[in-house]
Formats: structure tokens, C-alpha cells, sequence
């Protein structure tokens, strides 16, 4: 076949794949049931009085402890979540099934027994509640690193089980090429795997701390919903709406806000991860 057909024939082929009339229908009606409740939660904010309830209830403090404690938490996962993911994707162990099913426990657990967990495991009378307690000065439970390790116990799964799968189809090729030339295990993690599957890192850390920005089941069991310097906007959003139903959407537009901003600098551009395609 000459050079000159082949783009003519990948042109054939791609139309001869087009998108099947079948799937449309079910493709709208499922932008549809996650579009809905969102413009109902613009629709039903009460504009007119949006100042004053934020100024009740201290929205912008809550928020920041979203942010401030989300942040945190996503570092911690970016620590220990790679690494892991590396372990998961490469090692070859028995047992390595066993340490998958552990990986995805936070995500298949509603997050309130999440939160239970994390207090037997972390609470003053818990199984490492007296280690924890030596390290702080003072139980974990209720405080502002409470709300930190039960956003990173509940969020960390999404920034691994992505990576993980950057890490597999990555070409082992161009790691055994950067090994003839002398570099080290560490030098080849660091100047070549990483690199290569950036994209997939940014994208579970994008998913990661919004995960974490949302958290509240074990969030609200390990660390409380006190109004004050500890308390998170998802928190807050459920105090207003046990007392005012209708003032409950427009606390949620602030979570709404930061994560158009952070989708909409990120764009197509990290949010679709390169690696392992074909051009």
C-alpha cells in the first residue's frame, strides 16, 4: 500500500466506526440526570438574600477549612499514593489481590461507617489511639487533622486505582533502554516513568481533592460539625439545612465555583490522559 492511501483508508475506517444511533438516546438522557440537579441547585438559590445568609453562617471560614484541609489531604495522598500505585502495578507477590481489595475498601464503604473505622482505628480508646495520642499531645478525634485523615482515607483510592493503570501500559521498553545507559532504579522513577504518566497523576489528583473537597460522611463522625475552626462546607451545608431547607443551595454554589475554576484551567488537556494511544 502507498503512503498516500493510508490516510485515505484510516479516514474510511474511522467513519465506517461513527457513533452507533442506539447509544444516543442513553448519552442524553444521562447528561440530563446529572445536569438536572445541578441547574436545581442555581435555580432554588435565594439570590435576593445570598449576602446575608453567607454572613450567618460563616460560609467563607467553612470554606476555607474545605480548601486548607482538602489540600492537605491530597498532598498526603500524592506521598503515599503513587508509591503505591507503582506497588500495585509492578510487583509481583503473592498477595498483591488481597492488597487491591484494600486499596478499594474506602471506595465500596459508605462513608459514615468510613468514619466509624477511622474512629476505632484513630479515637482515644481506638488500636493505635494511644500512638496517635503521643504523636499529637492529644486524641485525633475532633480536630482539624482529624478532618485531614478522614478526607485522605476516603479520597486517596481515586488518585491510586488511576495512576495504577498509567503505570501498566506504560513501555517497559524505554525504562529497560534508560537502564542499559546506566541510570539508576530511582533515576529511571523519577526522569522517565513519572514523566510519562504525569497526565494520569494530574487527573487522580484532580479527582482525589475533589473527593476530598466534598467529604462528609467520615468526616462528620471523626471530626464533628461544631460550628467554628474545624468545620468543613459540606458540614455546614447540612446544619443550615436542618434548620432552613431553603437556604441550603446556595451554600453549596462556593464548592460549585472552585470546581468550575479547577475543570476549566485543567481542561481536555490533562483531563484525558495521553499514554498508550495511538495517533
Amino acid at each position: 500500500m502507498t503512503p498516500g492511501r493510508r490516510p485515505a483508508r484510516r479516514a474510511a475506517n474511522r467513519a465506517a466506526l461513527g457513533t452507533p444511533v442506539a447509544v444516543i438516546p442513553p448519552a442524553l438522557i444521562g447528561v440530563l440526570f446529572l445536569l438536572v440537579p445541578t441547574v436545581a441547585l442555581v435555580w432554588r438559590t435565594p439570590w435576593h438574600s445570598i449576602g446575608r445568609i453567607y454572613r450567618e453562617n460563616q460560609i467563607w471560614a467553612a470554606l476555607r477549612v474545605s480548601v486548607e484541609t482538602s489540600l492537605l489531604a491530597l498532598a498526603a495522598s500524592l506521598v503515599i499514593g503513587v508509591p503505591l500505585a507503582w506497588v500495585l502495578a509492578r510487583v509481583r507477590l503473592p498477595g498483591m489481590g488481597l492488597l487491591r481489595a484494600i486499596v478499594i475498601i474506602p471506595l465500596v464503604l459508605p462513608p459514615v461507617i468510613s468514619g466509624v473505622g477511622l474512629f476505632d482505628a484513630f479515637g482515644r480508646f481506638g488500636l493505635l489511639g494511644d500512638e496517635v495520642q503521643s504523636v499529637f499531645g492529644a486524641p485525633l478525634p475532633f480536630t482539624v487533622p482529624a478532618i485531614v485523615v478522614a478526607q485522605t482515607f476516603v479520597a486517596m483510592p481515586f488518585l491510586v486505582i488511576t495512576v495504577e493503570g498509567a503505570f501498566r501500559v506504560v513501555d517497559v521498553g524505554v525504562e529497560e533502554a534508560a537502564a542499559t545507559l546506566g541510570a539508576s532504579r530511582g533515576r529511571i522513577f523519577t526522569h522517565v516513568t513519572l514523566p510519562v504518566v504525569a497526565p494520569a497523576i494530574v487527573l487522580g489528583a484532580v479527582l482525589c481533592w475533589a473527593r476530598a473537597l466534598g467529604e462528609f460522611g467520615a468526616t462528620l463522625l471523626f471530626a464533628g460539625n461544631l460550628s467554628g475552626p474545624r468545620q468543613t462546607l459540606p458540614s455546614a451545608v447540612l446544619y443550615v439545612f436542618d434548620n432552613d431547607p431553603s437556604q441550603a443551595p446556595a451554600l453549596a454554589l462556593p464548592l460549585m465555583l472552585v470546581a468550575v475554576v479547577v475543570l476549566g484551567v485543567m481542561r481536555d488537556r490533562w483531563l484525558r490522559p495521553t499514554f498508550g494511544t495511538a495517533s
